[in-house]
């Protein structure tokens, strides 16, 4: 008689806020006893088809030039896993990214190559730059000093600085989600519209495997968010995830990986590089170089958002 596999405890971590929605829309996939491959891609579906996220999929900020372009990755292992970049026309990088990883032996697909595919594939296209988000970049264009999240200035006022910081809290740069099935599977998917104002052509971390999302079946996965450059020159998930292989708890591990970024980088005041790691036993931990990350989760027991809970730098 065959022996029955143990069933897992099933679990999905999101980045940010907004990561209640992604959540929302892939824990029923987990629920029901379906794959963490997909209730990481129905995850970040809902955040990319969801206008008022002004910073993934429709409603993206759009770049110097006013063009929204997409970014994203999905992941099940170092063979399985694919991404997308600089995307114009399509609303969904990361189901762009899985048939990259389905349909192909390559590993990133870009600008125009990327979108001939996704038509090939049947994706239809769509508008992703919004009304707000048009008004936003006019702002922009006038007067970057004060309409840009990215930037500071030690003239500004503080009733202006307060509403920049207003905005910074709304606005992030990437959805990140970690899933384990109940069979046991991990899986990771991550979706951005990149740096607001970003100069035409700039990819950051979230399309690059190593960089915005790692996964090793064996031991665990991790997912960034924040300033990507950061993530990139530090192959942020993919030292995470070695960290664990190495026998540290993703606490550890990612206390690891911002001590990393902080010796290796002049950082400047709110340059953000924040995790979350999931370790294969479903242990997992979120932390960021400075405060403000928050991580949602759900799981059988729990349905919450959680502050970060390692903070490497003073406020």
């Amino acid at each position: 008689m065959p022996r029955l596999m143990p069933k897992t405890s099933p679990i999905i971590l999101s980045t940010w806020t907004f990561g209640r929605i992604a959540n929302a829309a892939g824990w029923p996939v987990l629920r029901r006893g379906g794959k963490a491959i997909d209730a990481v891609e129905q995850a970040c579906i809902a955040v990319e088809s969801d206008p008022h996220i002004d910073s993934v999929g429709i409603g993206g900020t759009p770049d110097a030039d006013g063009n929204v372009t997409l970014d994203g990755s999905i992941m099940l292992s170092p063979q399985m896993s694919a991404g997308v970049a600089c995307v114009r026309y399509y609303a969904h990088p990361v189901s762009i990214a899985r048939k990259v990883m389905e349909k192909t032996t390559h590993k990133l697909l870009v600008g125009p190559g990327a979108e001939k595919f996704a038509a090939a594939c049947g994706f239809k296209k769509e508008k992703l730059l919004t009304k707000e988000a048009r008004d936003w970049f006019r702002k922009w264009k006038i007067d970057p000093e004060h309409h840009n999240f990215h930037r500071t200035s030690a003239n500004r006022p503080n009733r202006e600085e307060a509403r920049l910081r207003r905005k910074i809290a709304k606005v992030h740069d990437t959805v990140g989600v970690l899933a384990i099935d109940s069979h046991g599977a991990i899986a990771g998917a991550c979706s951005t519209s990149g740096w607001a104002f970003k100069l035409p052509g700039r990819v950051g971390d979230s399309p690059i495997i190593g960089a915005g999302l790692y996964v090793d079946p064996t031991i665990g996965a991790a997912v960034a968010t924040g300033m990507g450059e950061l993530m990139l020159g530090a192959c942020a998930t993919f030292l995470a995830v070695e960290r664990m292989r190495a026998g540290d708890s993703p606490r550890q591990a990612i206390q690891t990986v911002l001590e990393r970024v902080a010796k290796s980088y002049k950082l400047k005041k709110r340059q953000q590089c924040a995790l979350i790691a999931l370790r294969k036993d479903a242990e997992w931990s979120s932390g960021g170089l400075v405060s403000g990350f928050r991580a949602a989760i759900i799981t059988r027991h729990q349905n919450e958002l959680q502050e970060q809970q390692i903070t490497y730098l003073p406020a």
